[in-house]
């Protein structure tokens, strides 16, 4: 994965915080999850959090456009001051290995409840009636938190609350 200044994601550079991995788009529905995700990045990044934004354009392609086009939507309209990185495919044969890592760790646990989790349960079983027992990826914002210790702790898609996302998160930072 590359960083939007060109460099190479290092991991080993987050050793001993916890990080939010999140797969990110600018024209998706989710798109204004970039607030509560900005602000807890604000209110833990002093206390150890990291905010990995990984775009990808997999998802009806709400991703468009170069990392600088996305880096530049993301701090004019949401003031996003965490590390972005270029695009990447999150499934499929040309998937990051970071992916496929986080995916192999923590699987799809469903949707939950509410209307939001019931269009895309909707949506996703008219494209592949299977869609729920495999690991892949099913939509832009979707997260996975990894420890201090290394560990994937958890996977949020994207219909999980941002306020529950940030107890879980508040809580592996004590």
């Amino acid at each position: 994965i590359i960083t939007g200044k060109g460099e190479q994601l290092n991991l080993a550079d987050y050793r001993g915080k916890v990080i939010l991995v999140v797969n990110t788009a600018t024209g998706c529905g989710f798109t204004p999850q970039y607030a509560p995700i900005e602000q807890l990045y604000r209110d833990y990044h002093d206390k150890g959090l990291e905010i990995l934004d990984i775009p990808c354009n997999q998802f009806g392609g709400q991703a468009p456009g170069d990392i600088a086009s996305i880096h530049e939507f993301c701090t004019s309209k949401y003031n996003t001051t965490f590390p972005q990185f270029d695009k990447v495919d999150v499934n499929g044969d040309d998937q990051s290995p970071l992916f496929a890592f986080l995916k192999s760790k923590q699987a799809f646990k469903g949707f939950g409840n509410g209307q939001q989790a019931k269009f895309m349960d909707e949506m996703l079983k008219k494209q592949d009636p299977d869609y729920a027992s495999k690991p892949d990826i099913k939509w832009n914002f979707t997260k996975f938190l990894v420890d201090s210790k290394g560990e994937v702790v958890a996977r949020f898609d994207p219909t999980v609350s941002m306020t529950f996302v940030s107890t879980v998160v508040s809580s592996k930072l004590y």
